[in-house]
Order: structure tokens, then sequence, then C-alpha cells
């Protein structure tokens, strides 16, 4: 994880077949990323969105 990454620490992540998901968008503040996921899912209804937390990892 890079650091801009660590900074930004709630993600949106859209799900994908076989367990598998890409991350959309990365915010600093949860507000952020629940009015992001509102915006997100009124556009495109049929796809699934999830509000994550990734906490940084810095033994790496």
């Amino acid at each position: 994880m890079s650091y801009r990454d660590a900074l930004a620490p709630w993600c949106i992540i859209q799900h994908l077949p076989k367990l598998q998901y890409v991350i959309v968008a990365r915010f600093r503040k949860r507000n952020d990323a629940e009015d992001y996921l509102k915006v997100v899912k009124r556009l495109n209804p049929a796809i699934a969105y999830e509000i994550v937390f990734d906490p940084p990892n810095f033994e790496d």
C-alpha cells in the first residue's frame, strides 16, 4: 500500500464474480465515502457496491 493510499483508508469497492472486487474510490473520511456511495448506487443500481475500511500496513 502506498503512502497516499494509507492516508485514505475508507474504500468503495465493487463486487465482481468469483469473490473478487475492485476498489472504485478511496476517501479519508467515512462521511465522504457514504455520500459517494449514494451517488454511485443512484447512477447504477444493478451493481453491488460497499464501503470497507482498509487499515494501513506500515510493516512492509
